[in-house]
């Protein structure tokens, strides 16, 4: 069994499908309640693959500006305090199911043949596959379905807890506001910094949340930081913060939280005075990670800049990368966090370069998985066999096939994680401060 954070799991999986509910320009939400314990054991691949399955069915039987979300909840288990189950729900406003179909849409090659679903794409083997899974690792799976109203399936799972990590996660006593217009949500997250020793205070909505601030603002008692959720209906996070800022001004850190893509927003969101960002879902990890860079060193204050990040200065990375522009790239964007990046054009260039360095001249190797010569997964495999005592370095993936079976492809060649390109500076930044501390 693999140590799994259900945190990195979520968020690999928000990556890989964003893009396609981008295209369709659905909705995607992922609601987290009432976690016990983030860090579990559980292999890994099969669970991407069963959640994987389950949202590409979501979005496939989904029509465009339809919506999608996945909720993730834990209790007590029956099997006793060394497990926790963890209930996973994916539910969208599609096409839904009749009664006759949900009875057998487990069964191989099962498809609801009417004219709505004739020219979707599909074998039918996915839920059968899905429920395969599922049994295999001593869970359930049912689903709830409506005709035109949509579809919900529910994985249960009775996960082995690891050895809790979280203690530690404490953060200043900060009066914090909390803005999203899904209540669930809010309180969610609110709870969620209670834990790490935060009080944070809910809004609804964009108006309300300025309100608010305002009036602690006129008192002398502004908030230390502003979480605002980036899809508000009638004023978004956006907004909010560039109102925000006229009202309270520049030094209080304004952070926008969401499950979607914001580098086309980026530039306006810094432009309305926001600080930062947060990817959902907000597990306790999620948000002290994300709020631990305005610690200050003791005086229970917030520092306003958001770029904070530990000094790579010096840290060697090898890229291996066929493309002359994807390499000028990456090496451009993390050469300003202080790493040296050496270029490989091939697989087999990155062997050799890996070889012929002393043992821990490179901290981390950055894996294109096709290339010419020898592909990423031949080249992993190279390194962990070269019987060097750094032939564990950490190995890091990038791809744009960011698919469930790829990703098992890359565990399975000794691969520690992967990114998805085109690369999401963010994301890859969180991964080598994962390996590299």
């Amino acid at each position: 069994m693999d140590l799994l954070s259900l945190r990195e799991v979520t968020e690999n999986i928000v990556n890989i499908i964003q893009p396609q509910v981008k295209t369709k320009q659905q909705s995607f939400d992922i609601f987290i309640q009432d976690i016990q314990t983030e860090q579990v054991y559980c292999d890994g691949v099969r669970l991407n693959q069963v959640l994987l399955n389950l949202l590409s069915n979501a979005l496939k039987f989904t029509p465009e500006g339809g919506s999608i979300s996945m909720t993730l909840s834990q209790e007590d288990s029956p099997r006793g305090e060394d497990y926790v189950r963890t209930h996973f729900r994916v539910r969208d406003n599609g096409i839904g199911m009749s009664p006759e179909f949900q009875n057998r849409i487990f069964e191989s090659f099962m498809r609801e043949d009417n004219n709505r679903v004739q020219k979707i794409e599909g074998t039918g083997l996915g839920m059968t596959i899905t429920k395969y899974i599922v049994d295999e690792m001593q869970g359930t799976i049912e689903v709830e379905s409506e005709l035109n109203r949509g579809s919900e399936f529910h994985v249960v799972l009775d996960l082995e807890k690891a050895p809790c990590q979280e203690a530690d996660m404490v953060l200043p006593h900060w009066e914090m506001l909390v803005v999203d217009d899904d209540e669930q949500l809010c309180q969610s997250a609110v709870e969620s910094l209670r834990e790490i020793g935060i009080h944070a205070e809910p809004a609804l909505d964009g108006p309300t949340a300025i309100q608010m601030a305002a009036s602690r603002h006129q008192a002398g008692r502004d908030y230390h930081i502003v979480l605002l959720d980036w899809k508000m209906p009638g004023m978004d996070g956006i907004e909010t913060a560039r109102q925000l800022r006229k009202t309270i001004g520049e030094e209080v850190p304004i952070l926008l939280i969401s499950a979607y893509d914001w580098s086309g927003v980026e530039e306006e969101a810094r432009q309305a005075g926001i600080s930062g960002f947060i990817a959902k879902p907000l597990f306790k990890s999620t948000l002290y990670y994300g709020l631990s860079r305005f610690a200050a060193s003791g005086d229970g204050t917030a520092e306003p800049s958001a770029e904070a990040m530990p000094d790579y200065t010096g840290r060697r990375l090898l890229l291996a990368e066929d493309n002359d522009l994807n390499w000028e790239i990456a090496n451009e964007l993390l050469s300003a966090h202080g790493f040296v990046l050496d270029w490989a054009e091939n697989g087999q260039i990155c062997v050799d370069k890996f070889r012929a360095a002393q043992p821990g001249f490179y901290d981390a190797v950055l894996m294109d998985l096709r290339m010419p010569v020898m592909n990423g997964y031949e080249a992993a495999k190279a390194i962990r066999a070269s019987g060097r005592a750094d032939a564990d370095i950490p190995i890091i993936a990038m791809t744009a096939d960011a698919f469930s079976e790829d990703i098992q492809k890359c565990l399975e060649c000794g691969m520690n994680a992967h990114v998805s390109k085109p690369i999401d500076i963010r994301e890859l930044l969180r991964l080598l401060q994962k390996y590299l501390g």
